[in-house]
């Protein structure tokens, strides 16, 4: 591949500033993360895309575990009668839900059809979520208070039948993890809803290194059937919020649907309490949203399945022996370490075609071999990021990005530099997020906010009902996201306050925001 050959690969990816949503598609799809399958609204997640989500998987896994939950697995399909039992929760997921009603094929005159005798008895929800199915098991798992409590997850796939769908954000079926956990208490199972809030937390942020918002939801926004519903809301590049995880607590709502009763310590049968919570392949759409720019895909090292590519550069024979002997020696060297390399040996591809594609996959650290390298001692480190690079400007920073450092240097440091760029990461994503943030307290500013401004966070004073929450999101495309938890709002944000809407007295701040 040419000069102009690379330059044209580059210039496949939309800028963000121009449009947003066409390069959010051009770096999944120049990252090889995912594409659209035949079935609509379903997506393929590649290779390098599903290495994300297990690297996720992995984290999130161990901190359950860390915290006493166990995996288990239930039913892709839910007898119909049992997703009505609880009235609320039928209702919020009946517009998305894929239904079976026959169970086989036949063929007539050459063709395939739908065999009309083999209609199902009762129709199959291809699951939406799995609370209804799980607490009808949950009803001869628990039948005192020893029993409790019962933390369970499951990794699974489910099916919402979405008419817009987006790759990653949206897609009609998706992989996700679902905690289901039944309680001998309302305050064992309020904690336990807080206590997944604070893991994913942790997770968005030391793992993912993209900074969140920590916050109950409004009742227009809660979870169907659910009596608190806790979030964490990410801000995207381009302002908008992204729901990145959910824990709610559920009551005695769904124990009470399946009937599912417990022997307490005072020998009274009482039904349990709930909490359901879960996080999605959503997530690897919020780290290409919170962390890419122009040029690709941005990983956090954390996630990243190639932390370091190696890649040899020669001109002839005598130099590849040399060159492919030391780069050898540089991959092993870094394995040894722990760190996930990678040598690119490929003979028939261009050192620049190489560059862009692991650029585009968003691969943390590249380390060029060459001849005059080995004549200085020296390795060529590059950066796929720089601290200082926020969205718009890293390509002001691109020759930073590589230096010349002694080799035994570079040897010794990558494990440490990826652990900094992990760091400069979420510093990055925080200033990027603080420059979209605003205390707002009149309607005008709100407006100007949004309509003039390009948006963001909108911290503003509330006392208003559904009907006002449901006319500010018909004038002005925003929801509340979150009520934020105390100890996440900002100390200047703090205090009492008018309602923006009502000019009602408000006791403090809630977040708004347009979202995905």
């Amino acid at each position: 591949m040419g000069a102009g050959e690379e330059k044209s690969a580059q210039a496949a990816i939309a800028p963000r500033a121009k449009d947003y949503a066409q390069w959010y598609l051009d770096v999944v799809r120049h990252a090889q993360l995912a594409e659209h399958s035949a079935v609509r609204g379903c997506m393929v997640i590649r290779p390098h895309g599903y290495a994300i989500w297990e690297k996720m998987q992995g984290e999130l896994d161990d901190r359950f575990k860390a915290t006493g939950h166990v995996n288990a697995y239930f039913p892709l399909f839910i007898p119909l009668k049992l997703l009505v039992q609880e009235e609320k929760h039928a209702a919020g997921f009946a517009k998305e839900c894929a239904v079976v009603t026959h169970h086989r094929l036949k063929s007539v005159g050459g063709e395939v059809v739908v065999d009309p005798e083999a209609k199902l008895e009762e129709p199959l929800v291809v699951r939406p979520t799995s609370e209804t199915i799980i607490w009808q098991q949950y009803k001869s798992w628990i039948q005192s208070y020893r029993d409790l409590p019962l933390l369970i997850n499951q990794w699974a796939n489910v099916c919402r039948w979405e008419m817009r769908t987006r790759l990653f954000l949206r897609t009609a079926e998706f992989l996700w993890q679902e905690g289901h956990t039944a309680h001998a208490t309302e305050e064992e199972a309020r904690h336990e809803a807080r206590l997944i809030l604070d893991v994913y937390t942790d997770f968005a942020e030391r793992v993912m290194a993209m900074p969140v918002v920590r916050g109950v939801k409004s009742e227009g926004e809660r979870f169907p059937g659910a009596v608190e519903s806790l979030s964490i809301e990410a801000m995207m590049q381009d302002g908008k919020a992204l729901q990145a995880g959910t824990s709610h607590y559920l009551g005695q709502t769904f124990a009470r649907a399946a009937d599912v009763k417990f022997l307490n310590r005072q020998g009274q049968l009482e039904h349990p309490y709930a909490t359901s919570w879960g996080v999605s392949t959503r997530l690897v759409g919020a780290l290409v949203m919170t962390h890419s720019d122009d040029e690709g895909l941005v990983c956090p090292p954390k996630l990243a399945p190639i932390q370091a590519v190696i890649v040899p550069i020669y001109k002839n024979d005598a130099e590849k022996a040399r060159v492919a002997a030391e780069a050898g020696l540089v991959f092993e060297r870094l394995k040894a370490q722990g760190v996930a390399a990678k040598l690119d040996d490929r003979e028939e591809m261009q050192p620049g075609a190489k560059f862009y594609e692991w650029e585009r996959k968003g691969v943390p650290l590249r380390i060029e071999v060459g001849p005059k390298d080995l004549e200085k001692g020296q390795l060529c480190l590059v950066r796929r990021f720089l601290k200082e690079a926020l969205p718009g400007k890293e390509a002001e920073s691109r020759a930073k990005r590589k230096s010349f450092l002694p080799r035994a240097q570079v040897l010794e440091g990558v494990p440490a530099i990826l652990v900094q760029m992990q760091d400069d990461l979420l510093a990055r994503a925080r200033a990027a997020e603080a420059l979209r943030t605003r205390a707002i307290e009149t309607l005008a500013d709100y407006e100007r906010f949004f309509k003039e401004e390009g948006g963001g966070f909108a911290w503003v004073h509330w006392a208003g009902s559904a009907a006002d929450e449901e006319a500010m999101a018909q004038r002005f495309e925003t929801s509340i996201r979150c009520i934020p938890l105390a100890d996440q709002t900002p100390e200047a944000f703090r205090g009492e306050g008018r309602c923006l809407f009502t000019g009602k007295p408000s006791r403090q701040r809630v977040l708004m925001a347009k979202a995905y």
